[in-house]
């Protein structure tokens, strides 16, 4: 059985050597696990997994080829679990959705701090209370122009303002095979702008054939050194709405990787706030300050944000805005701090540029970015590579 897994992880194209399948197989022998899956699954891929970037892929095989194996989502201990459970939804019509009023952030935040003093019981396709299947502000699988979701599995109608629940992102994979080799030569475009050298590196060729001429004489020949300077902080958005872009945003996320020998990144969730983080598992206890990283890093980076900027505009505008927490001061002051900071910066979106004008929050990213947003396409990235060219050029 573990040999059939062992090879699964192997044509998936995992780095496990049979050296390390030996250590796990060990393991197992002196029973240093009890009979439990969970068990067993920290331990292989312990064992087998040295690289934290390889951990998502390994969890899809792991996925797999143990079928069955769920994860439980922990809720906030002041909502039973009872008051979740879905067994029914409405299909409201678009004149019914239409009818729908959607709260003021306060009235939304007041109003939920009201029900859970009040509500006693579990509520099912109602307006008012925490519950699921109705149009209710709060809850679950219902339906509502803007409310805090709470206790369901993803997002369905991407309207929520605030989510209680904690959730789990995945980093991007640094390492998945581009599906188109064009992003690599668009950014390659940046890294002409930025080469710069003292006269400092051996030209053999032309020192072997001078000292030729010289009768002999060692006459050493210098050439400027050619080294590529240039810099980028990479800031992505994971998690939520960018779940529909991971492709896009890996294949970015590879190429800029294997292009530039100087690339910083973070993640972030929907919108910049006072912290950041490099691990998505470890993102809860393995924080960065936000002002730290903008003192940390020189003017000189070029910045890129990475996103979708598909959110509730609360969160770009509002102290307190975030769906995850409650945040001291708005998104939309973060993003003006970079931009303060660095002397060249871009938006990526993945978002079609169609939709651009229907989405309230792209509309208020653009106008806090300058309009230094583009959608991520070749011709996008193409005039974001320009842009970002320019202003390294004019800098020299």
């Amino acid at each position: 059985m573990l040999i059939d897994f062992f090879l699964k992880c192997k044509n998936a194209g995992l780095p496990v050597s049979t050296k390390e399948f030996l250590v796990l197989l060990e393991a197992m022998k002196s029973r240093v696990i009890g009979p439990s899956v969970d068990e067993f699954y920290y331990l292989s891929r312990m064992c087998l997994i040295k690289d934290e970037t390889k951990y998502d892929k390994y969890d899809k095989v792991f996925g797999e080829y143990f079928r069955g194996i769920e994860a439980l989502t922990e809720l906030n201990p002041n909502i039973p679990e009872e008051w979740l459970r879905k067994a029914l939804e409405k299909n409201l019509s678009p004149e019914d959705l239409a009818k729908l009023k959607a709260m003021s952030w306060d009235e939304l935040m007041e109003t939920l701090k009201k029900r859970l003093e009040e509500q006693k019981e579990r509520h099912e396709g109602g307006s008012k209370w925490i519950g699921t299947g109705g149009t209710s502000p709060f809850g679950a699988y219902g339906a509502n122009p803007a409310g805090i979701r709470i206790g369901q599995a993803g997002s369905r109608n991407r309207s929520a303002v605030k989510v209680w629940d904690q959730r789990a992102y995945k980093d991007y994979d640094d390492s998945v095979e581009l599906g188109i080799r064009n992003i690599k030569m668009a950014l390659r475009k940046l890294r002409k702008f930025a080469r710069e050298g003292a006269a400092e590196e051996l030209d053999m060729p032309d020192t072997i054939d001078s000292t030729a001429k010289n009768a002999g004489w060692l006459d050493i020949k210098m050439v400027p050194e050619r080294k590529n300077t240039v810099k980028v902080l990479m800031l992505m958005d994971v998690g939520g709405t960018m779940d529909d872009h991971i492709k896009q945003a890996e294949e970015l996320f590879s190429a800029a990787k294997s292009e530039f020998k100087h690339i910083e990144y973070y993640y972030f969730h929907n919108c910049v706030y006072d912290f950041l983080w490099k691990n998505n598992r470890r993102r809860h206890t393995e924080r960065f300050s936000t002002w730290d990283i903008i003192r940390k890093y020189n003017r000189d980076y070029k910045l890129i944000f990475v996103g979708d900027a598909t959110m509730s505009p609360y969160e770009i505008l509002q102290p307190g805005g975030s769906v995850e927490y409650n945040n001291d001061e708005a998104g939309a002051v973060w993003i003006q701090r970079f931009l303060e900071h660095f002397k060249s910066s871009v938006w990526l979106n993945p978002e079609p540029q169609g939709v651009w004008q229907y989405r309230q929050s792209i509309s208020v990213i653009q106008q806090i970015m300058g309009n230094r947003m583009h959608p991520l396409t070749i011709q996008g990235l193409e005039s974001a590579i320009r842009y970002l060219s320019k202003k390294q050029s004019s800098a020299h």
